[in-house]
């Protein structure tokens, strides 16, 4: 004859707490150091998009002996302004122009405010407003 036991296979509540605990502890150390991660590769990528925009204007201004005037913007870097000749674009891998990694607009500046005799190009940062966090080429 078997005899069936009856032992329980559930969890308790006060086990189901104490793995709670643990995670809540373990997150409470891990996740602040994932967040400035995120906060430092959007303004590594930020960086690298600016390079990238720079190598093109540079290419620009070799072909056309000028860099884009303010009017025609970095839109210069993917479609011929008008009555250029030497344009021998794109500039730009991608055939578009990058958004900051927070959704904005790069700004593109020429002649340069900062950078005399070149080009401010640049980024508002994470705000999308002009202030000390903003990604510039001319603080490199």
């Amino acid at each position: 004859m078997k005899r069936y036991s009856r032992q329980r296979h559930a969890f308790t509540l006060i086990e189901l707490l104490l793995v709670m605990v643990i995670l809540v502890v373990l997150a409470a150390v891990v996740v602040p150091k994932f967040a400035g991660r995120s906060k430092q590769a959007r303004e590594t990528a930020a960086l690298t998009d600016i390079k990238a925009m720079e190598t093109g204007l540079d290419a620009f201004e070799i072909d056309n002996g000028r860099y884009p005037s303010a009017d025609e913007g970095l839109g210069a870097l993917i479609a011929a302004p008008s009555g250029l000749m030497t344009w021998h674009g794109p500039y730009m891998s991608k055939n578009t122009l990058p958004m900051d990694p927070w959704g904005h607009p790069y700004n593109y500046q020429y002649p340069g405010a900062h950078k005399q005799g070149g080009y401010d190009l640049y980024s508002y940062g994470p705000d999308g407003q002009e202030g000390n966090d903003d990604i510039t080429n001319w603080d490199q």
